[in-house]
């Protein structure tokens, strides 16, 4: 299995045949020498610099009807709001005073807020930040939408595919969503320029080992400049309640061998691998993660932007909880910087 990962670790690709052996022959020693790679990886392209991004949930509610999320239009019981334009350009101010450069602005879609609206807020963080990244992360539009967001300011993009196979993908979401559809979007924001994040859950209803094999060959084909990875967490207002929350050791894992794909990618520590195991986030940085997205919404958003239950929300997770992360982090070697974290491109790339 060593073979294998220093393999990956020289070429950023195995066959299919030769990721389901790294699959099925986990073990603690293998699995902690495939996290000291891609700790080596990692560090070539960003040292031991983690970067902060401020998350901004904007809006829970959602046309769409995902089996997985709670924020799903048939959740009778959520509980909706929205944030006006100026309550996001307060969350941007307390962020920015703090030290936060880029913002990340994350979504249901939202059908009150149209293109127009979107281009408006960005307009506006654009000219009061223009040292900071703004990225958007609010489903699928329109190629003509994505680029209106671009023109208005809008420099990141970040859009999971959720599952690389199509099969699985119609297992997660209902007929009228389509996998063609999102995997065009993704294409499409690449293209108009976009750094472009897609990612997936591991551990999601049906989801086999091959699953997320495809995943992993997507990611190394398609090249995005972020991925987001997290376990599956049911939520008890879905369908998939009572459903098996996925692990986060194969999280974990997997967050690894992306590192060792795509070895310069931007692969956040995400919130829900820090929800299911106690310092995930911290594990998560030392298996191959660069970036954290402490919420800086206000605190009655928080508590309602649910896709998951048991979602941490307050400590280090928070804006007050930045110098916690801080200390956190500086306790396993890594510190976090002031810096936009933009994607470095390395010779050759596409």
């Amino acid at each position: 299995m060593k073979r294998l990962i220093d393999k990956l670790a020289n070429e950023n690709i195995l066959s299919p045949e030769e990721f389901l052996y790294l699959f099925e022959n986990q073990n603690t020693e293998n699995t902690l020498y495939l996290f000291k790679k891609a700790d080596g990886v990692r560090k070539k392209y960003y040292g031991n610099k983690v970067y902060i991004r401020g998350l901004i949930e904007f809006t829970n509610y959602c046309k769409n009807n995902c089996y997985y999320c709670g924020i799903r239009c048939g959740n009778k019981n959520a509980s909706r709001y929205r944030l006006s334009e100026e309550e996001i350009l307060m969350c941007c101010k307390m962020g920015y005073d703090a030290g936060f450069r880029t913002f990340v602005l994350q979504g249901g879609e939202d059908p009150y807020y149209t293109a127009d609206k979107i281009c408006s807020v960005v307009e506006k963080i654009r000219k009061l930040y223009p040292d900071c990244a703004i990225t958007l992360s609010a489903g699928e539009f329109s190629r003509k939408d994505y680029e209106a967001f671009f023109n208005a300011g809008a420099t990141r993009y970040l859009l999971r595919h959720e599952t690389a196979s199509k099969n699985h993908y119609e297992k997660l979401h209902p007929k009228e969503m389509s996998w063609d559809n999102r995997m065009e979007c993704l294409k499409n924001l690449k293209e108009i320029g976009f750094q472009t994040g897609c990612g997936m859950m591991i551990g999601s209803p049906y989801q086999t080992y091959n699953d997320i094999i495809n995943d992993l060959i997507f990611i190394h084909d398609f090249k995005p400049h972020m991925v987001g990875i997290g376990p599956f967490i049911p939520h008890h207002d879905t369908p998939f309640a009572s459903m098996e929350k996925g692990s986060g050791n194969l999280t974990l894992f997997t967050v690894a061998l992306v590192r060792l794909i795509h070895p310069n990618v931007l692969l956040p520590a995400t919130t829900a691998l820090g929800t299911i195991m106690e310092n995930g986030r911290e594990m998560g940085i030392l298996a191959g993660c660069n970036v954290c997205m402490p919420n800086i919404s206000p605190s009655d958003a928080k508590t309602k932007y649910t896709l998951y239950d048991n979602k941490l929300i307050t400590g280090a997770e928070s804006l007050s909880g930045k110098e916690s992360l801080k200390e956190r982090l500086n306790s396993i070697g890594y510190e976090i910087v002031t810096d936009r974290g933009d994607f470095k491109e390395y010779p050759n790339m596409f």
